[in-house]
């Protein structure tokens, strides 16, 4: 990448997650990046490509620094955990914040969808194979979709930094009820053979 993009990708980034999709004008960008505003359409030929290539940029530094601690998981209790540091985390560095915007605007740009369906993948590709991992031996294994899961996670913290534009205190109660998700998965994994037996047939009743 040379150094103008690299500043523009760096200036986008800035502007998304500083002023908003809203805000994330040509202008906007250039002046972050300290360029000429017509560098953008030359180097990427619209506002939307630029901000696409800003957010998959970034989002691949970010899950690149999360990626051990994933490797190290050994249950669904720290996965969740270091989900909630993840968060805040990201929620401090306001790379959250630019993703839910990518989303919103997503809602009215067609072009900017594909992209920040790629971008949640990112994070979904690291959290699908942990998932599979700790909830190997789980009696409630066999019912869950755990591709779906890890969709469902990525969505759900996302989701959160819009909600807590809101209502910080709600989103708050609601990453801590996500915690303790695991502490119900880890009751269930610790029920003796006769009880996990009689609550996969209740289970399979169900479907």
């Amino acid at each position: 990448m040379t150094d103008t993009r690299a500043r523009l990708v760096e200036g986008a980034f800035a502007t998304l997650r500083d002023k908003g999709i809203a805000g994330a004008s040509a202008r906007a960008i250039a002046a972050a990046a300290g360029v000429n505003q017509a560098l953008v359409f030359y180097h990427f030929g619209s506002v939307s490509e630029l901000l696409t290539e800003a957010c998959a940029h970034a989002t691949r530094s970010r899950v690149a620094l999360y990626q051990a601690q994933f490797a190290a998981v050994g249950s669904l209790p720290e996965l969740l955990d270091l989900g909630v540091q993840i968060h805040k985390g990201e929620r401090a560095e306001g790379n959250v914040l630019a993703l839910a915007q990518m989303l919103a605007g997503a809602q009215s740009d067609p072009k900017l969808a594909p992209a920040t369906a790629t971008t949640l993948s990112m994070w979904v590709a690291q959290l699908e194979p942990v998932l599979d991992r700790v909830l190997a031996d789980s009696p409630i294994r066999e019912f869950l979709d755990v591709s779906g899961l890890a969709r469902a996670f990525a969505a759900a913290f996302v989701g959160l930094e819009l909600y807590d534009g809101v209502d910080h205190d709600g989103a708050d109660q609601a990453l801590a009820s996500v915690a303790r998700l695991g502490v119900l998965i880890e009751v269930v994994d610790d029920l003796g053979p006769a009880a996990r037996a009689l609550l996969r047939g209740k289970l399979r009743s169900l479907r």
